[in-house]
């Protein structure tokens, strides 16, 4: 009867135990480390992996942690350094049980000397130029900026947010993580060893290519937008040319996002889906305020259609 009494819950408490996760992420790879300037390095790696999924990373400086970021993160500046000294980095996964990956493998760099009397920006990195890489990536190339002491890294941006850093010996740079079929719009910052950042350079468009069997699609292509101040007052205006998506029908109505929110709609004069589109709206922020715009069209089905390319103004 003893027996009895005691084996369920024998088998209650291994039922118990036996849901928790115990697995540990993979450890992130591919990480890189580039000084950024005297006292900040630029830490990157790619994803990690789980059985249930990744929470998180955990970045250690010198075996100590200095970082932690969300799982969408794959990229951080490490700020507070010292000029002239080096560091090891590694990264390491964490997971909602708690579990952490063992460290990526780990990637050494030293910060460039102190530049006290290093006072003026970088100039803007010129002709920017870009191509899709497949249906993920995309690869950029620009002519070199110049600066009064020297360049330390160069920032890629898409979108107005910085999505990769490459030291400031090179001149070009791969992005990865992209859609298929999906239009992009890239810059490129110049920064030096004071953390002063450049002007952006010109913008440039990158399409990736389609997923096999996908449709065409439906963006609208070379937005551009052009800022003027407006004839009285000091509002400033912001206009937008793009050529309308071919779609078979008339397009009636365009969406506009600014700074990635839906800010109005656009219903043309005359609908048609061929031919230039423009259109001009005011804003009143002070200036240095940036903008990111971006547009989509109603399609003759009524749906929305793929978002177009999306270039970033400041006012004047």
């Amino acid at each position: 009867m003893a027996l009895v009494a005691v084996l369920p819950l024998l088998l209650t408490a291994c039922g118990a135990g036996g849901g928790k996760d115990r697995t540990s992420p993979t450890a992130p790879g591919a990480v890189t480390a580039q000084a950024s300037s005297a006292t900040s390095v630029h830490v990157m790696w790619r994803a990690s992996s789980d059985n249930k999924a990744v929470t998180g990373y955990e970045i250690l400086r010198d075996g100590t942690t200095a970082k932690e970021v969300p799982a969408d993160r794959s990229m951080i500046d490490v700020t507070g350094l010292t000029a002239s000294t080096p560091y090891r980095f590694t990264v390491r996964a964490l997971d909602a049980a708690g579990n952490r990956s063992v460290p990526s493998a780990p990637a050494s760099v030293t910060t460039p000397a102190a530049t006290p009397d290093d006072k003026r920006p970088p100039s803007a990195p010129a002709r920017l130029t870009g191509r899709a890489d497949g249906t993920g990536a995309a690869v950029l190339t620009w002519g070199r900026a110049t600066d009064d002491v020297g360049v330390t890294a160069y920032d890629v941006y898409q979108e107005g947010a910085r999505i990769h850093s490459v030291g400031g010996a090179l001149t070009t740079a791969r992005v990865t993580g992209l859609r298929p079929g999906t239009v992009y719009t890239f810059t490129v910052r110049a920064r030096d060893a004071a953390d002063d950042s450049s002007p952006d350079s010109g913008a440039v468009d990158v399409t990736t290519a389609s997923a096999p069997g996908a449709p065409p699609s439906t963006a609208p292509a070379g937005l551009r937008a052009s800022v003027a101040r407006a004839a009285s007052g000091s509002a400033t205006e912001i206009t937008l040319h793009w050529a309308p998506p071919r779609t078979g029908g008339d397009i009636g109505a365009y969406q506009l996002f600014l700074n990635g929110a839906p800010t109005t709609t656009i219903v043309p004069g005359t609908p048609s889906p061929e031919g230039l589109g423009s259109y001009t709206f005011t804003v009143t922020d002070p200036p240095g305020t940036r903008y990111s715009v971006k547009i989509r069209a109603r399609l003759p089905d009524g749906k929305w259609g793929d978002f177009s390319a999306q270039p970033t103004v400041a006012v004047p």
